[in-house]
């Protein structure tokens, strides 16, 4: 397979405007998305009234497209133009997004509706994140990348952390469904701006080659590498604990714990500020400690962390649900971001989007597994008892890191 760049205005050397446009496409978007990600289910929760197995799998939809379409992934975003695949992802993702305020409107929604677009918007945000990851590397040197992922990552959290607040209030003045309409805005903006760059340095697609061949490449380097393999199965672990939570944070806080949504949107905002922090510290922690040693740290305060959540209770105590939100989303920032630069920078080129497609697909399918098992537990347990129950994948994930060759390092290399 052979390097060729369909563009050789766009490399290691570009200007910082590049990036910079680069960066407002995604942190437009990322604040449209972040109301989604309180409007969505509080639509099922309130104007549809889902039950819990119902908002596990509208949660599960949203990422079970990990599963389905995370290998090919990699090979889809080698071999079409990268610009306009990230441009069609994001025109697509609006127009399914804006479907559901105008059905609510119409007095047609449906659960089967939003269950419908969550999967057409999974499926696009699994094809546009490894593109992303994967233009990234083409505007940015390896000695900016940690600091390039730091910020891209600090400008996602700042949004966490002030659009959730501004979404409660926006449900409790507009409705959850034209809430939507943001998200809906903001994915033609990112189209835009994302235009408006050059076409990327991309490796030439390979000929003859079989997309079977392409994948199982991809993923034998994941399987192999005795530092990323390690890392993946802990992001795993993470992000089923993550999926868990996405179910059961509007059931615990708003359905068993009562909280006013407007109440309900600010505590979520905790998530932000944590993103935020661990995107702050994650350059320090790796000049400081190295990447490996900060890995390891963030993990273990992570994974103790989250135990603040089922602790939480009404009034006063549901601090020590924010508290543990910053300090568990701090280190999942901090473990993203270290280990996405560590791949960015030392995974050959050519194998770059095949790579993060099988990160992703390794990672991010064990989303819905906690979606889905979370809402199941609910159920059959009752909703606190499945928060419980949430935790224990965060627990076992410095368990993982500190058994593992990670251990014995200063930096992931």
């Amino acid at each position: 397979m052979t390097a060729a760049s369909t563009n050789p205005q766009v490399g290691e050397g570009s200007n910082s405007h590049i990036f910079w446009r680069f960066w407002t496409a995604g942190t437009v978007s990322n604040c449209g998305s972040a109301v989604t990600k309180v409007a969505l289910p509080l639509v099922a929760v309130l104007v549809l009234q889902s039950s819990s197995a119902q908002v596990g799998s509208l949660t599960a939809a949203e990422t079970v497209a990990w599963l389905l379409l995370g290998l090919p992934a990699g090979v889809i975003v080698g071999r079409f133009p990268l610009r306009g695949t990230q441009v069609a992802m994001d025109l697509g993702r609006a127009a399914a997004i804006v479907s559901v305020p105008l059905a609510a409107a119409l007095h047609v929604l449906s659960f089967w509706q939003l269950l419908l677009v969550a999967l057409l918007t999974g499926l696009a945000n699994v094809i546009f994140d490894v593109g992303n990851s994967t233009f990234l590397p083409s505007i940015t040197s390896k000695e900016e990348l940690t600091r390039r992922n730091s910020l891209y990552n600090g400008s996602y959290a700042a949004t966490e952390l002030g659009a959730p607040s501004l979404a409660g209030l926006l449900v409790q003045a507009i409705g959850a469904a034209a809430c939507l309409l943001i998200d809906a805005v903001s994915y033609v903006i990112s189209a835009i701006f994302l235009w408006t760059l050059p076409r990327p340095a991309q490796p030439a697609p390979a000929e003859h080659v079989r997309t079977a061949t392409l994948i199982r490449e991809g993923l034998g380097y994941v399987l192999r590498h005795k530092t990323v393999l390690p890392c993946v199965i802990a992001a795993a672990l993470v992000n089923m604990t993550c999926g868990a939570l996405m179910t059961l944070a509007p059931l615990y806080l708003v359905r068993y714990l009562r909280t006013p949504v407007g109440l309900y949107g600010i505590i979520i905002a905790a998530e932000g500020a944590g993103g935020m922090l661990g995107a702050t510290a994650a350059t320090f922690l790796q000049r400081r400690f190295g990447s490996a040693r900060a890995v390891l740290l963030a993990t273990t305060c992570g994974g103790l962390a989250v135990l603040l959540l089922p602790l939480s209770g009404r009034g006063p105590a549901l601090i020590s649900y924010a508290v543990g939100s910053v300090v568990f989303t701090m280190g999942v920032a901090i473990l993203s971001i270290l280990t996405r630069s560590h791949r960015q920078a030392f995974t050959p080129r050519e194998l770059l989007p095949r790579v993060m497609a099988t990160v992703r697909f390794i990672s991010w399918g064990t989303v819905p597994v906690g979606a889905i098992a979370s809402g199941l537990l609910a159920t059959a347990t009752g909703i606190h008892v499945a928060l419980w129950l949430a935790c224990v994948p965060a627990l076992l994930v410095p368990v993982i890191l500190w058994l593992s060759p990670v251990r014995g390092q200063r930096d992931l290399s």
